[in-house]
């Protein structure tokens, strides 16, 4: 495939969306002289801002609405990864012999660079970007890039010969690829938890897409693997190539594991690396907070050492890194409060996560805990579980609910094993500033505010993003 076939042939790009890459997809397609078409069920005037990236190119816009014809008088039809296959128009196209892509599966097409693809239910964006960090002590011209609310194929022209690429791939994506018969040279595989069973008919059909990574590399490829997570652990069985582990609850070398296979671990409160346990950095330099950050981090360490970066240079990276916007980022402190913005915990586990996190981090500030929204049909039962056991230990204050099916489902849950909160410590918001607002007003004097709110956010927010937006900004209104 060359950029060259797209030119004069008319492409309809079925979802502008709200995080770019529908308006990056159309702009490329533009540039490369096709005839592009974009169709979004939405309004106009809730993708302001994508419509906004199309000014100046001549790109046609059905909003609203599908329209039949465009699926049919059409050469090719590019689908944005949160349209389901199961989509009428996109069944309208293929029974016409219409061909449907994906921006990442033309990208694997036309980039040749060797590619660090990352994915896991959770911790892809944080691995890819320390990755890359890492990464660009070494090769000062690495591109990051896939899942991360930007255009893949605008990330092209910036990409020079020899240099990787990272790449942060959600199932979705993945799924796209599938038809390629294409996998990143390296894979990484930060875990397997619960999620989008809102779009899988399965938890199996999701793991499956999640195997794309490494189902299609070849035997000079590698895969970085989770040995801590047992499905994870069992992608090794889909490799060609060869396979590094990565743990941050076992000592790998007690293992009986071959020697080349043995990744970073954490021994006597250091990030080690290999057989010969060479000294990467202390646990307790790493910046990220909570457990499942240590393991991210063991998973970039994997990939530095993989690409020859300098222990020195790992560490430098490592210590200087910031938590990715939205994943348990700190937004505001002062002597005695704090308030972290962890609107990507899109699920319970993740939530759960945190909520470890912070009780490990800060024992003596109890958690007021912003959470709710909309269900995708997960498993709230842990997370209730841990609600009472953090209450009744002193380390959860209250709860401020946002309104939504998953809040719902997590009342059932907490009503389940006899947990009611008393008077003010359980409130239900209306919206962001309610619930930030509620949340300063009953939050202990030394305590720290927190919002994961385990669930989707659609209903209540334009995305999670938005979301987590809508936090930053009443925080800054309501904390002092």
């Amino acid at each position: 495939m060359k950029i060259s076939n797209f030119k004069n042939k008319k492409i309809t790009v079925m979802g502008l969306g709200l995080h770019g890459g529908g308006a990056g997809t159309a702009k490329f397609m533009a540039k490369a002289g096709a005839r592009v078409l974009v169709t979004d069920l939405k309004k106009a005037i809730e993708l302001g801002e994508s419509i906004e990236k199309l000014k100046g190119f001549k790109i046609k816009l059905i909003l609203g609405q599908h329209r039949t014809e465009d699926f049919i008088n059409t050469d090719l039809v590019i689908q944005n990864p949160a349209v389901p296959d199961n989509s009428k128009y996109l069944e309208i196209a293929k029974k016409h012999r219409v061909p449907v892509d994906t921006d990442m599966g033309i990208f694997f097409e036309l980039c040749a660079n060797k590619k660090i693809g990352v994915t896991g239910t959770k911790g892809k964006s944080t691995t890819a970007k320390l990755i890359f960090d890492i990464l660009k002590t070494k090769h000062k011209n690495v591109v990051l890039a896939g899942n991360i609310r930007s255009a893949v194929l605008l990330k092209l022209k910036k990409i020079e010969p020899k240099n990787p690429v990272v790449l942060e791939l959600s199932s979705w994506q993945l799924h796209g690829l599938q038809k390629h018969k294409k996998s990143p040279e390296t894979a990484v595989v930060t875990n397997i938890l619960n999620d989008h069973q809102n779009r899988y008919r399965a938890f199996d059909h999701y793991i499956d897409d999640k195997k794309t990574i490494i189902r299609f590399q070849k035997k000079n490829g590698l895969a970085v693997l989770n040995y801590d997570d047992h499905q994870v652990r069992d992608f090794g069985e889909y490799a060609r190539g060869q396979i590094l582990y990565f743990s941050v609850k076992n000592d790998l070398n007690k293992l009986e594991l071959e020697k080349e296979t043995v990744g970073a671990f954490i021994k006597n409160d250091q990030l080690v690396f290999g057989p010969d346990e060479e000294k990467i950095i202390a646990v307790k330099e790493i910046p990220l907070l909570g457990r499942h950050n240590q393991s991210n981090t063991a998973a970039a360490v994997s990939v530095a050492k993989a690409f020859a970066v300098p222990i020195k240079d790992i560490a430098r990276a490592i210590k200087k890194f910031s938590a990715p916007t939205g994943r348990l980022e700190k937004i505001a402190w002062n002597k005695d409060r704090l308030a972290f913005n962890d609107t990507t915990a899109t699920t319970p586990d993740a939530t759960l996560a945190s909520l470890t996190a912070l009780k490990e981090k800060y024992p003596q500030k109890p958690i007021t805990l912003i959470l709710g929204g909309t269900d995708k049909k997960l498993d709230f039962t842990q997370l209730a579980a841990t609600i009472k056991e953090f209450h009744q230990g002193g380390y959860l204050h209250n709860l401020i609910f946002l309104p939504g099916t998953a809040t719902e489902k997590l009342r059932v849950e907490l009503q389940k094993i006899n947990f009611n909160f008393a008077g003010n410590q359980a409130l239900d918001a209306f919206d962001m500033s309610d619930a930030v607002k509620l949340a300063i007003g009953t939050m202990s004097q030394q305590g720290v505010l927190l919002l994961s709110p385990g669930a989707a956010s659609f209903g209540l927010f334009a995305h999670e993003f938005d979301r987590g937006e809508k936090f930053n900004l009443a925080v800054e209104k309501y904390f002092s």
